[in-house]
């Protein structure tokens, strides 16, 4: 199942397209000028086009600042390192998840080994 994502400001441009390569729908803050722009601008955007946020920013965690139950889908990454290669190890093992688990109306909050789900 293809689903679309928006890859945060604080991730790599790389992680677009780890998600592009796996067949999903994956764009950029970059991509769409959005560099900058708060938290809350990047999740109605996120709303309008039903995609999914991928992100470091612990923001998106809070459940009562964006409902899960709203979005496409909200993964916070909570990684103790954050150089490329780990990052992108992570998002890398994250893919055969995206494909067996539900992903709409959820928060995840991926680590190194684990992954939460809220909503």
């Amino acid at each position: 199942m293809m689903l679309k994502f928006k890859v945060d400001e604080n991730l790599l441009t790389e992680a677009a397209g780890l998600l592009a390569g796996a067949g999903h729908d994956a764009v950029t803050v970059r991509d769409q000028h959005m560099v900058g722009q708060p938290d809350t601008n990047v999740a109605a955007v996120c709303l309008h086009e039903g995609r999914v946020v991928v992100t470091l920013d612990l923001d998106f965690a809070d459940i009562r600042a964006y409902p899960p139950a709203d979005y496409a889908g909200i993964i916070v990454f909570r990684l103790t390192l954050l150089d490329k290669f780990h990052v992108l190890s992570v998002l890398q093992r994250l893919l055969p998840v995206l494909k067996r688990e539900p992903l709409v109306g959820k928060l995840w909050i991926v680590e190194e080994t684990s992954v939460r789900v809220r909503g």
